[in-house]
């Protein structure tokens, strides 16, 4: 799978951080229905990490949900964190870091939950990833996450892909690579759903304005880099138009897996480095598809 670019997904978040949660209505859906997974966990947690918090709006309801816990909002672009402080109070202020998923500023076995919402589709290596998550959650911690799947805006690819041959649609992992990469790491009893999201539009250019005010702007390390012209611009709006459905808008379909799962039980060795990542067959796998 191809590298994401890190400082382009940086700042591209950065740039979005003041228009994000006024267009982020799918995201907010993901997030709300990721929420109601924790109805799973049954002895309130100590400490809580929200990666990937953007604004933090799914802080603020994790602080409300557990009172006495503390919440930990974490992003890699400083700007959404600006924004998360507006979850804290004065006398309670948001604990905010800015990391990256791959290398958390955290301590082995310190975080009881560890909640990403539409985060961890910007990490090609997540084996590496689930072993990092895996290192900083209590044994039986609990680990919820969403992200997006590789039928994700599949129109603009596919009207992309009728201008030139170069990369303008991120391409993420599947669910079975997901799930198999948790079970890798060493997560118990994961369970894996897949629902198909479609937004609609007059154009394509309402598309775009959407993508780039949530900051989901292309960040394939082999993108084209430069200004893209008026023409080809018209091109690939000439190239979606066979999308157009029946109401006369044009469909945005967004793919989202979402997942949960427990850490080890204490004393079970963890692999680390990525380097001896054993593969399972889909049988082992509880994974729902809803359309």
């Amino acid at each position: 799978m191809t590298p994401f670019d890190r400082d382009q997904v940086r700042r591209a978040f950065g740039r979005a951080a003041a228009s994000y949660a006024g267009h982020a209505v799918l995201q907010h859906e993901v997030e709300d229905r990721l929420l109601e997974r924790l109805d799973y966990v049954t002895t309130p947690p100590q400490r809580v990490l929200d990666l990937g918090c953007g604004p933090g709006r799914a802080s603020a309801k994790l602080r409300r949900r557990w009172r006495k816990a503390e919440i930990i909002a974490m992003d890699l672009a400083l700007p959404m964190l600006r924004q998360a402080r507006r979850g804290g109070s004065w006398l309670r202020p948001l604990p905010r870091i800015c990391a990256d998923a791959r290398q958390l500023p955290l301590a082995d076995a310190s975080i009881d939950v560890l909640f990403s919402s539409l985060c961890i589709q910007w990490v090609a290596d997540l084996p590496a990833l689930f072993d990092e998550f895996r290192r900083v959650l209590r044994p039986d911690g609990f680990l919820a996450l969403s992200t997006f799947g590789p039928l994700t805006l599949h129109e603009l690819r596919a009207a992309w892909a009728e201008v030139d041959q170069a990369p303008h649609v991120s391409r993420f992992a599947d669910i079975q690579r997901i799930g198999d990469a948790l079970l890798a790491a060493g997560f118990r009893d994961p369970v894996l759903d897949g629902d198909d999201f479609t937004l609609t539009y007059a154009d394509t250019d309402a598309l775009m304005r959407d993508l780039k005010a949530i900051g989901a702007t292309n960040a394939d390390s082999q993108r084209r880099r430069g200004l893209t012209g008026r023409s080809r611009l018209q091109a690939v709006a000439q190239a979606y138009e066979p999308f157009r459905g029946s109401d006369g808008r044009l469909p945005a379909t967004y793919e989202v897996i979402s997942a949960h799962a427990w850490g080890p039980k204490p004393g079970q060795p963890r692999r680390s480095g990525g380097t001896d990542i054993a593969t399972f067959p889909l049988d082992q796998l509880r994974i729902r598809r809803r359309r």
